[in-house]
């Protein structure tokens, strides 16, 4: 099993920034898909941006043009780079791992999750 242990998140003002980091580690890293998602109180989870092997990546139209997914396999690490952070942004972000599939299925792990606060 994939362990995935995300960092980054806090609180900011709107406008702001943040970048989430994801540490894969227990196998190789060479997932087939990579992603981040989130879930906001009373809402449910959506996914935010995923980035699969061959470096192809899907936004939500939500978030596309602030924020920047990426992945460093030497490192073994993925990242999320979220600018103009707005209000409707906090929410718990989750980073998730599909060993065998592509993004166009469900994660086969997740993390524990790293809170993201904007306030107004």
């Amino acid at each position: 099993q994939v362990q995935l242990v995300e960092s980054g998140g806090g609180s900011v003002q709107a406008g702001g920034s943040l970048r989430l980091s994801c540490a894969a580690s227990g196998v190789m890293y060479r997932y087939y898909c990579m992603g981040w998602f989130r879930q906001a109180p009373g809402k449910e989870r959506e996914g935010v941006a995923r980035i699969d092997i061959l470096g192809n990546i899907n936004y939500a139209e939500s978030v596309k043009g602030r924020f920047t997914i990426s992945r460093d396999n030497a490192k073994a690490t993925l990242y999320l780079q979220m600018n103009n952070l707005k209000p409707e942004d906090t929410a718990m972000y989750y980073c998730t791992a599909n060993r065998r599939t592509g993004c166009y299925a469900d994660p086969d792990d997740w993390g524990q999750g790293t809170q993201v606060t904007v306030s107004s």
